[in-house]
Order: C-alpha cells, then sequence, then structure tokens
C-alpha cells in the first residue's frame, strides 16, 4: 500500500489536496477578517472648522453629529473662570471660560499639566482664537464623590459650570484645544483627541463567503480521500503476475526415414523377429 500512496500520481494529489486545503483557509479566514472589521467603529467624514456658535447653543444640548467636530472660537479667556479637572492620566486639565464676545462663553480645555502649580496654567491676555474639538458635557451621576482640592472638579459638566460660574451663559459643552493663535508663553500639552467615528455595520455577506471557501477546503480534501481510496483499491485488486517456467532442453525430435539408415537397416523395410533364422 505504501507502494502506491507514494507513488508519482498518488503523490500529486496530495500536493493538490495540501494546496487547496490552504489557500481555502486563508481565503476564509481574510474574509472572516473583513466581517470582523466591518463591526468595528469607523472613522466619519471630518468637515472643516466652523464657528463654535453653529453647533453650540446656551440652553440646547448638542446633537450627536455635533460632538467631535472641529470648531473655531475667538474671544478672550477669563482669568477668573478657570478650573482644574483632576484625575486626568495621573494630572490634570485646565479648563478657562472663553468670552466670545456675545454675552455667552465656552469651556475650553487648554491642554493637560502634571501638577497644580505648572506655569502653563497661567491664563493668556488678550484677544485668542482656539481651533479644536467640541465634546458633550460630561456627565456627573457617575462620578464617585471625593474630596477635591478648591479649584479643581472631576468633571466638565455644563450643569455643575453654570453653578460654578455664576453670571455666565454658558453654551452646552467644551472645546479641547489643539492649537492656539498667538500661541501662549508657556504652552500645556495637547490634550489627544479622538475624530468622529460611525457605527460599524457587520457585513453578513463577507461571513458567507468565509464558509465557502472553508466548505471549498472540506471539499478538496473529500475528493482527495475519493481518488486515494480508488487508487489503493485498483492495486490491491490487480492479479499478481504468474512467473514463466524456466527454458528446459528440447524434446528429441520423433525419427524419420533417415534414422533407420543411420541404425544399418534397409530403408522402407522392417525387420521382422519372426523371419530371423531361430538359433541352433
Amino acid at each position: 500500500m505504501l507502494r502506491i500512496l507514494f507513488s508519482p500520481r498518488v503523490a500529486v494529489l496530495h500536493l493538490l489536496a495540501v494546496g487547496a486545503l490552504v489557500v481555502c483557509g486563508l481565503l476564509g479566514r481574510w474574509q472572516l477578517g473583513v466581517f470582523e472589521d466591518s463591526g468595528r467603529p469607523q472613522a466619519a467624514v471630518d468637515p472643516a472648522p466652523v464657528a463654535v456658535g453653529t453647533l453650540s447653543a446656551p440652553g440646547r444640548h448638542l446633537t450627536a453629529d455635533a460632538v467631535r467636530r472641529q470648531v473655531t472660537a475667538e474671544g478672550a479667556f477669563t482669568a477668573d473662570r478657570q478650573l482644574l479637572v483632576a484625575g486626568r492620566d495621573d494630572g490634570l486639565w485646565i479648563l478657562t471660560a472663553l468670552d466670545l464676545g456675545d454675552g455667552t462663553s465656552i469651556p475650553v480645555v487648554r491642554g493637560w499639566v502634571a501638577a497644580e502649580g505648572d506655569p502653563a496654567t497661567a491664563v493668556p491676555e488678550g484677544k485668542v482664537t482656539v481651533t479644536g474639538r467640541l465634546q458633550a458635557s460630561e456627565p456627573t451621576d457617575s462620578v464617585r464623590r471625593v474630596r477635591v482640592p478648591q479649584g479643581q472638579v472631576l468633571t466638565v459638566s455644563s450643569a455643575e459650570l453654570i453653578n460654578l460660574w455664576r453670571g455666565v451663559r454658558l453654551r452646552d459643552g467644551f472645546v479641547i484645544a489643539t492649537a492656539q493663535s498667538p500661541a501662549p508663553a508657556v504652552a500645556a500639552k495637547p490634550v489627544p483627541v479622538e475624530p468622529p467615528t460611525s457605527e460599524g455595520v457587520l457585513t453578513w455577506r463577507n461571513l458567507a463567503y468565509a464558509a465557502q471557501w472553508w466548505i471549498f477546503g472540506l471539499f478538496a480534501v473529500f475528493m482527495w480521500w475519493h481518488f486515494v481510496r480508488d487508487a489503493v483499491r485498483r492495486g490491491t485488486a490487480a492479479p499478481e503476475t504468474e512467473p514463466a517456467p524456466a527454458a528446459g532442453p528440447a524434446p528429441d525430435p520423433e525419427p524419420g526415414p533417415g534414422a533407420a539408415a543411420d541404425s544399418g537397416a534397409p530403408a522402407g523395410r522392417e525387420t521382422d523377429p519372426e523371419s530371423r533364422p531361430a538359433a541352433v
């Protein structure tokens, strides 16, 4: 049987089966990966920056489309309207109210510092233009109530800031600054913020493609087994040829007329024992 299984014709079947199984397995895994990636959040279209006033207004919540949008805001920072947001990556956010000059303000996260006394916490003077991403107000219900030093908060909540910054008409949400013009003398470390994303939609078609490739691989294994089995059956069922007999000596030829002549008897005449003279 081993001679049949490793014959050149059957060995080709082995190679074809292994190749088909590997190719179908890899293609199926690729389609499965496409299916899994389709369910993850996808990067959405990131429009050009717009004025913050077009997306945020006092007394109205931000829409879902407005969150993480790029915005610009022009105004002046209010020195007595600044807080530090604690518990942010082993440091603090610098949160300052930006007076937009129309009677409203928007909270701006100017950056991150490691400690309260960092020089970057100094409030810039004069008119500035801030570019950043608009964020929704953070909830306060899930925040663990702990004692924080004076001038610090745990969340950037519009409802909480209205109570702390009395007399200020705040627009909903806050801006995480990515650029400021003119740049401050001592800049804080920028706070990373992700661009907008869209909900992923599972593409079940790719899952079906993956299943098809794996079925093709199983079919290739079945066909390999079928052909190899037939080859083994044919090889074991073939009758063994019996060896030819060994060559022996040639038989003696029949005596002919010449044989009688060679023996001394006259040709064509038989010697009759009765015709011989009887012995005396």
